[in-house]
């Protein structure tokens, strides 16, 4: 296809108000231009399509359209419309989108997001759908940029500096025992903690030692991991049915506090700061802005304006 060469919005305007009004004056007053402007247009038009388009009328009044002018006219106002449609705001209605969107986030912020961000997308968008998958951090900058990926979910060290990114929330830790634990509930004090038995959710490095263990060791303490997991998700059902302890995030053992019960843990650890993050690609996409306010809302936050 060739370039349109010296054709221009003001020259496809000039040609469908003439087409319009068949009538100079009135077509310049529709545009809001003088006589001599859209006289001007006309000429530039009929050396651009090598048409006279439009003769005077028999009549004295007005002009009349050539075959060719009239053959136009279904064309221009087609391409009008598109322009038109191309300059409209963007739009987004969840109640009858059927977008699939995906977060990208590891196990602990799914259990604690995930239920909560269900309930408000299946009440507010019941065609939408959404896909959590668990992130391959190499991989993330590519897939956030092509759009696979909508939003990845962590901590501020997995973040690249050119992506947008807001606090989801802030979360310290609790150690959780089961219900009728022979350890009473008491408080857990540093000698309890070292000297029952643990349970570890470990996804990667040393199986049998975590922050917790580096806590401990700072102020010359240690404590028996007595079984190790990797699945965030296995564990309250583990800790419910033995006697082991485990040290986790408050927020996701709360949602099992029926069966545990929870206490501060004796020893200092640095709260867990999870985030949201996403490509500038995607700021203004009113799905994307609707996506990104029914997380901050399912976390309990509020995204800036």
């Amino acid at each position: 296809m060739k370039p349109v060469e010296g054709m221009d919005i003001d020259l496809l305007l000039a040609l469908d108000a003439l087409l319009q009004d068949r009538n100079i004056t009135h077509a310049a007053g529709r545009l809001g231009i003088s006589q001599p402007a859209l006289s001007a247009r006309l000429t530039r038009l009929r050396a651009l399509l090598g048409d006279r388009l439009f003769v005077p009328a028999p009549s004295g009044r007005g002009v009349v359209p050539t075959p060719r002018a009239e053959a136009l006219t279904p064309l221009i106002a087609d391409v009008l419309r598109g322009i038109a449609a191309v300059m409209e705001p963007g739009t987004f209605d969840p109640t009858s989108s059927n977008r699939v969107f995906t977060l990208a986030l590891q196990e602990n912020p799914a259990i604690m997001l995930g239920p909560g961000l269900a309930r408000r997308v299946r009440a507010a968008a019941p065609g939408l759908r959404l896909r959590l998958a668990v992130p391959d951090r190499k991989q993330i900058p590519a897939l956030l940029e092509s759009g696979d990926v909508d939003i990845f979910v962590g901590g501020a060290t997995d973040a690249d500096n050119g992506w947008i990114g807001r606090s989801l929330f802030d979360d310290d830790f609790a150690t959780a025992q089961r219900k009728d634990h022979p350890r009473g509930t008491g408080p857990m004090d540093l000698e309890a903690f070292c000297d029952h038995a643990h349970l570890l959710v470990s996804s990667a490095g040393d199986p049998f030692a975590g922050v917790i263990d580096k806590a401990l060791e700072a102020i010359g303490r240690r404590r028996f991991v007595a079984m190790s997991v990797q699945s965030y998700a296995v564990a309250p059902t583990i800790i419910a049915g033995s006697d082991l302890l485990c040290t986790l995030p408050t927020r996701m053992l709360r949602r099992f506090d029926a069966a545990l019960d929870l206490f501060t843990p004796p020893v200092s650890l640095k709260a867990v700061a999870i985030s949201a993050y996403w490509h500038p690609r995607h700021q203004e996409d009113l799905g994307h802005r609707w996506l990104r306010e029914q997380l901050f809302a399912a976390a309990g936050a509020v995204e800036p304006s």
